[in-house]
């Protein structure tokens, strides 16, 4: 059970993260400002995701 859960834990994480990436990438947010933030998502996957759902720029994607 415990690498099945981890397993569905990752692809989550991968979701979300792809989500963030697509709502930076459809902000209305400078180009360097957007190149920070993926970066600062692809490189810490969770906490990244954390601090732009805090305090990233949003897409006009409707839910």
């Amino acid at each position: 059970m415990g690498a099945t859960f981890n397993g569905l834990v990752g692809l989550i994480i991968l979701a979300l993260d792809i989500w963030a990436i697509i709502n930076v990438f459809k902000s209305s947010a400078e180009t360097g400002m957007k190149i920070i933030w993926v970066l600062l998502i692809l490189l810490l996957p969770v906490l990244g995701l954390v601090i732009w759902a805090i305090a990233g720029p949003r897409g006009n994607v409707r839910f």
